[in-house]
This record gives C-alpha cells, sequence and structure tokens, in this order.
C-alpha cells in the first residue's frame, strides 16, 4: 500500500516497500524562541533557513507547524507556507487540528499535501476529515479514542480502526491514512516502546496502512536521547513503521543505514551518496 504525496514537481512515496520518509520537524516555534520570534514579527527568513537546511540533509517533507499563542495562526499559516515553497519544492505537512488554519494552510500547499493529524474522537473526525476529503490530501491518524490514548496495543488497533473506517464511509481510501500508533517515554514506563512496538504489528497485520511515529517521544527525560531514539526507531522501522516526522539533521545517517540493512538499498547507493553529501554539507557549515 503506497501514501503519494506531492509538491509542484516533486512526488514522495511512502510504503512497506520503499525507503523510510522522512518528514521534516523543525518548522514548529515549540521548544524554538527563535522561530518563535520570528513568526511574531512576520520575518520568515528564518523560516526559509531551516526549509533549505532540512531538505539539504535529507527531510522528504516538511511539516508545517505555527501554533504560538501570540500570532493568528490561521493568518500566518499560508505566509509561511509561501516562505518555504519559495525556497524548496518537496511535500508539505500541515501541521494543526483546528479546522480554520488547516483550510488556510492546505489552500496554497500546492500539489497533495498532508494533514497532522486527526484522531479517533468522534468531533475530530467529524471536523478534519471533511477537510481533508475536500482537499484530496492524505492524514495521519493518531491511535487515540474518546477515552484517551489507549495504554494496550489491541486498544490502539481499535483506535486505529476506527480512524480508518470512518475515512473509508466518507471516501478517503485507507492509502490516504498514516496511523500514528503513539510513542511515550520509556523513562516513565519501561513497557511503553514494548506496546508501541506491538501496536506497529497489530495494525500492520489487520490493515497494512503506512505509519508514522514521533520517536524522539520515547526517550523524553533521559539522558543521551540520540541513542535511544535511533535505536528505537531501527525497531520501529522493521515493525513496519513507514515514515516519521523527525529530526532529519540528527537521525539521517541512522535512517540511511536502517533501509541498508532492511535491504531497502541496493548496491548501497544511497547510503554511499547520502554520506558523501554529508561530508560535504558539514565541511560547509563549517566554514560559515
Amino acid at each position: 500500500m503506497h501514501t503519494i504525496l506531492k509538491s509542484n514537481t516533486k512526488t514522495v512515496t511512502i510504503g512497506h516497500d520503499k525507503p523510510f520518509v522522512i518528514i521534516g520537524e523543525k518548522i514548529n516555534p515549540t521548544g524554538i524562541k527563535k522561530l518563535g520570534q520570528a513568526l511574531v514579527d512576520e520575518n520568515f527568513d528564518y523560516v526559509k533557513v531551516l526549509a533549505q537546511r532540512q531538505v539539504a540533509w535529507g527531510a522528504d517533507v516538511l511539516d508545517v507547524n505555527v501554533g504560538h499563542p501570540q500570532i493568528d495562526e490561521a493568518a500566518i499559516m499560508p505566509k509561511v507556507v509561501e516562505a518555504i515553497l519559495s525556497v524548496v519544492d518537496v511535500p508539505l505537512c500541515i501541521d494543526s487540528n483546528e479546522p480554520k488554519i488547516l483550510e488556510a494552510g492546505l489552500k496554497v500547499a500546492p500539489g497533495k499535501p498532508l494533514v497532522n493529524s486527526v484522531n479517533g474522537e468522534d468531533k475530530q473526525l467529524a471536523t478534519v476529515l471533511p477537510i481533508v476529503k475536500d482537499r484530496g490530501a492524505a492524514v495521519i491518524g493518531m491511535a487515540i479514542g474518546n477515552e484517551g490514548i489507549p495504554p494496550t496495543a489491541e486498544g490502539r488497533l481499535a483506535a486505529a480502526g476506527k480512524i480508518i473506517e470512518y475515512a473509508a464511509k466518507m471516501g478517503i481510501p485507507a492509502e490516504d491514512i498514516i496511523i500514528d500508533p503513539l510513542v511515550m517515554t520509556v523513562g516513565h514506563n519501561s513497557m511503553a516502546g514494548l506496546v508501541t512496538l506491538k501496536s506497529i504489528e497489530l495494525i500492520k497485520k489487520e490493515y497494512g496502512v503506512n505509519m508514522s511515529l514521533g520517536a524522539s517521544n520515547v526517550s523524553f527525560g533521559l539522558p543521551d536521547r540520540h541513542s535511544v531514539n535511533s535505536a528505537f526507531l531501527a525497531l520501529a522501522i522493521q515493525a513496519g513503521v513507514t515514515c516519521s516526522i523527525t529530526d532529519a539533521i540528527k537521525l539521517g545517517n541512522s535512517i540511511k543505514a536502517i533501509d541498508l540493512l532492511l535491504g531497502k538499498d541496493a548496491n548501497s547507493i544511497r547510503y554511499l551518496k547520502y554520506f558523501r553529501a554529508m561530508e560535504k554539507l558539514r565541511e560547509e557549515e563549517g566554514k560559515k
């Protein structure tokens, strides 16, 4: 099953038989004060820098989140999208669950974008999915039900099924649904990673849809988060995750290595090409 995303000229295919797709996470003011202030000031030069750097380091798609308490997000979202499109041409992931903000971003996003996200709550499904359907977009579905995040893999499978089945009734095909089975920090619950991995396996077996994860959540509160994130991502990809909203700069090397080890990189061509490009990029950035 393939999920197709498009920009003006580029097509990204997400699938279990395809290399892993990186959705760059950096255009999100949460925890990035410099970006938050840039959005408040409507100075989009820093947005452009973040977009260009993420694509240079291997992001296939860019997540676009403008959540900030001091701005009119519906007014700023299309301006940010247009700023990004002025410097890069990759599919976009419009990141909000607020209808007005989604509609504002989707109106100016070209091709076939991705929406992040909808969950399995009745109100969310009824509000967000019609927007996805009307725009012809794909959507990330969070495995959350009316009672919150299910603590078991079976509960997350049920939440995922509800989203997929509701979408189908609206005419949104399963290939346009990317399920996020959710991962919680193992620093709080040492079994959290195993629950997520089992959820991935169950959802893949039952529905065969593509899946995404916010992989860095698994290491929250722990030292050396990069090692934990890389190890977990390898396990998650092997279990069935096909894309992730993540840091292309920190995890790009690991992801290319995982693809190589899982037989998704014939003759190591993509790994070697990436390695050489990153060596050159590090050298260039070191001179600045």
